[in-house]
């Protein structure tokens, strides 16, 4: 058989989802000739008006995040094997400035500057975190035995060095189990940095899950994931130089390693409904699940005998996303909120002190019940308020627009905009009920955007007079109106150099001014690809083994179908068995009527082609470790029929484009 392209006809899918659902983010990036801009006079106004409207002089946080430090802070840089820097704190040193920084928002610089605490903290007795060596944290809670270990973070290479650290200043002590609170991958892809799959299948680590883990944890960004990789680097900065004119943060941590090495290991519990208990190592846990709230999969849990209660991502030092922006099915804010009220009810009597999954602890009963409540409520209030103006007729930009918290919700430092943001979260709150539709029929079937932009253009006069007025409208500080009508200007005219540096110095701006890591990432990486174009990664990505084992043919046949150009297969019609024969499963792949479907536990009497493989074998396929042609050639798969229907048959399905435009058509 062919191989489109000169790679595995399947693995492509799969790099493109992994990539998006770890993020690698190993890109060469260089010099360019034009160099982010300064902040305006209205930004540096508008970023002291922060300054003195909020309360800055409130330290809580400074002595929580520096609390229970166990090692010096001293810079943590971490390599991979192959010597690499995956991990290195000291790009942040800038943000150890002694005053503001007139390019970032005070508020959001208060954030970046208590996320570059960074060490090992013990938070109580026999409880442990490792914060600022990835996204994430990790848990560690000392058993009688050994160590039981919550979320093993992004990376194989960073967890590994995070738990010689803690070897190192807590002593050698084997690992008895591995808890996933939720089906991020920031909270598991780790896991072969601390244990291994023999422990594991010996008996020795258990590793817990909430129900229905390993399908979400893989599936989340399979179908959509080329689409989420693109606007991810977006999200997360992953090409913009750290600094004050840069990438500071990404509101629930710095940022994610920039060399990923991803792993995953199946689950040998998995919790089933709330109130489970499981004792591991001596220690009690007890579970509460919160499905499709933070994920799909997601639990709480409580450590009675160390009066310790852990809330996963569900609680954090920031307002969180009921729409990530880079892409996902949106959170139920509703839920969200109920859970976390849950969650208050079941354990805040029990509890001295409460631990995340990204940011750091809150002590004491009263700041518990107050962090847990007044979040609770901020989601709540986004869902009720964001229905009650809908149901007056509010669109969704209307609502998002006008919708703020409450002083006595808005004034907490955990319930500010640096990952989300209230008029964001109103949206998704929208679309979650209502759609993207707003009920207006102009805006039923619009004009797509270059179409569009052409007709404005001409409307406006032409582009020489939309810039002039535009340039008007920058000097006033009209900077989203600028980078709102000058992208009209970029998507008919894309050549046009003065249209798009205007609009990257007016999304610049944006980006100096946002309070929101997320929404300054996105309006940064913007300027910088309007002003330099697509920078693309260096070398290829591979999809890790681990997590193609965990796909199901189900999974990998549906992904093959939306890949499937629909025009190209007009009056095709072609059926392949598949018999995995290590599992003893089969299915039949057929192509009819331009779409591509398969059905489980049968074969055709009719295929085009059959195939017998073995499961284990179609995996390293999948994750580009061997080729279909060679095994074939080996014996190592057999196949009856014609096996040149198959290739015609892949020939059909489009490579996504990983790269493809974004800020201009």
């Amino acid at each position: 058989m062919k191989r489109s392209r000169r790679k595995s006809f399947l693995s492509h899918f799969v790099k493109l989802a992994l990539f998006a659902l770890t993020i690698t983010v190993h890109f060469s990036v260089e010099a360019a000739a034009v160099q982010p801009g300064d902040a305006t006079e209205l930004t540096r106004q508008l970023n002291t008006a922060i300054s003195q409207k909020l309360p800055f002089w409130d330290r809580q946080d400074f002595e929580d995040a520096a609390r229970g430090l166990v090692t010096p802070a001293t810079a943590a840089i971490i390599r991979d094997s192959e010597g690499r820097i995956v991990w290195n704190m000291t790009k942040y040193d800038f943000l150890k400035s002694d005053g503001p920084l007139e390019t970032i928002n005070p508020s959001l610089q208060r954030q970046a500057t208590l996320n570059n605490l960074h060490g090992l903290f013990k938070v109580t007795d026999r409880v442990y975190q490792v914060r600022g060596y990835d996204l994430a944290n990790m848990g560690i809670i000392i058993g009688n035995r050994g160590y039981i270990i919550i979320d093993p973070l992004t990376s194989v290479d960073t967890a590994r060095a995070v738990m010689q650290l803690a070897y190192d200043h807590l002593g050698k002590k084997p690992i008895t189990a591995v808890i996933y609170s939720h089906s991020h991958a920031d909270h598991w892809s780790g896991v072969k940095g601390i244990i291994s799959e023999q422990d594991v299948k010996t008996g020795k680590v258990k590793v817990i899950a909430p129900a229905g883990f390993m399908k979400d944890a893989v599936s989340e960004n399979v179908y959509a994931g080329n689409a989420m990789m693109r606007r991810a680097q977006y999200m997360y900065g992953a090409l913009l130089p750290r600094g004050a004119k840069g990438q500071v943060d990404a509101g629930l941590g710095k940022s994610l390693p920039s060399v990923i090495s991803s792993s995953l290991i199946s689950p040998t519990n998995s919790v089933l409904k709330s109130g489970q208990e499981i004792t591991v190592d001596g220690v009690r846990i007890v579970f509460q699940l919160t499905p499709g709230t933070e994920a799909p999969a997601n639990m709480n849990f409580h450590f009675p005998q160390l009066r310790t209660l852990f809330m996963a991502d569900n609680c954090v030092a920031t307002l969180h996303n009921l729409l990530t922006p880079r892409g996902s099915q949106i959170r139920d804010a509703k839920a969200w909120a109920g859970f976390i009220y849950e969650a208050l009810d079941l354990f805040a009597d029990e509890s001295d002190v409460v631990i995340l999954g990204h940011t750091w602890p809150r002590w004491g009963k009263e700041r518990i019940i107050n962090f847990l409540s007044k979040q609770a409520a901020a989601y709540k209030y986004i869902h009720d308020q964001t229905l009650r103006l809908a149901n007056q007729g509010y669109t969704m930009a209307e609502i998002a627009e006008q919708l703020q918290l409450p002083e006595t919700l808005a004034n907490e430092w955990f319930n500010r905009d640096y990952y989300a943001t209230v008029g964001w979260n109103a949206k998704a709150v929208y679309q979650y009920y209502l759609g993207w539709y707003d009920g207006n029929p102009a805006n039923f079937n619009p004009l797509p955007p270059v179409e569009a932009s052409k007709k404005y253009v001409e409307y406006m006069g032409g582009a020489d007079l939309v810039l002039s007025k535009a340039s008007e409208a920058f000097e006033k500080g009209e900077y989203r109106w600028v980078a709102q009508v000058l992208n009209h200007v970029v998507f008919a005219e894309p050549e046009n150099e003065r249209a798009r540096l205007l609009q990257a110095d007016a999304l610049e701006q944006l980006g100096y001014q946002s309070e929101s890591a997320v929404f300054r990432n996105f309006y940064l990486f913007g300027a910088q690809e309007l002003r330099h174009g697509i920078k693309k990664p260096r070398g290829k990505m591979s999809p890790p083994l681990d997590v193609v084992q965990a796909l199901t043919p189900d999974m990998i046949f549906d992904s093959m179908a939306v890949r499937l150009n629909g025009p190209k297969a007009k009056g095709k019609a072609i059926t392949i068995n598949w018999y995995f024969s290590d599992t003893n499963e089969r299915y039949i792949l057929y192509l009819d009527n331009s779409v591509l479907n398969h059905i489980a536990g049968r074969q055709s009497k009719i295929a085009d082609c059959s195939i017998e493989i073995r499961r284990d074998l179609f995996n390293k396929v999948i994750a580009g470790q061997t080729t279909f042609p060679a095994r074939i050639l080996l014996g190592q798969i057999k196949y009856q029929g014609s096996i040149k229907k198959l290739s015609e048959l892949m020939a059909l399905l489009d490579d996504p484009e990983p790269f493809f435009n974004i800020v201009t058509p």
